[in-house]
């Protein structure tokens, strides 16, 4: 399976973007290109990676446009690579409107695994697709912000950030 990939800046930090034949396959924020591509290489150990700036340009604005104007649909497809329950969460995640959040409690029920908190939290933990799949709107059942694999700092303001989108 060929990956190809390119990086981006938003006003959250800087991401790598890949895609297959299918779809973006993922989304990570990083601080260097070099780190980025390391854990993308760890997440698809067996696919060949390839840089293509050229030619994911158009793509790039579109996964940059969808992380800064949170209302938007996702204008682009997606190829989600999951186990079957991880799968299951991250679609229960994408229902979470932007400016809302949702208790890892509430996502386990949702997916019909009212006991699954812990197991909710580490599909958010293991999803790759920041933001465009957002985990970052998962808090505690107390609604304290906790754990974002990408910093709670950087969760905190793409919450603030949403929050402010929606009351426009």
């Amino acid at each position: 399976m060929v990956i190809r990939y390119a990086f981006a800046t938003t006003s959250f930090g800087k991401i790598i973007v890949a895609t297959t034949q299918k779809g973006v396959c993922c989304i990570l924020f990083g601080k260097s290109q070099g780190a980025m591509v390391q854990d993308l290489q760890t997440r698809f150990s067996q696919a060949d990676l390839e840089r293509d700036s050229e030619s994911l340009e158009t793509l790039l604005a579109a996964v940059v446009n969808d992380i800064e104007n949170p209302g938007s649909r996702c204008s682009f497809s997606l190829d989600i690579q999951g186990t079957v329950f991880q799968e299951k969460v991250w679609r229960a995640l994408q229902e979470i409107q932007p400016g809302n959040t949702a208790s890892y409690l509430d996502v386990a029920r949702k997916i019909g695994k009212p006991k699954a908190s812990r197991a909710v939290a580490g599909a958010c933990a293991a999803n790759p697709l920041a933001v465009v799949v957002p985990c970052h709107r998962v808090v505690r059942s107390t609604g304290e912000v906790s754990g974002y694999r990408w910093g709670v700092n950087r969760k905190k303001k793409l919450l603030v950030h949403e929050s402010e989108q929606s009351r426009k």
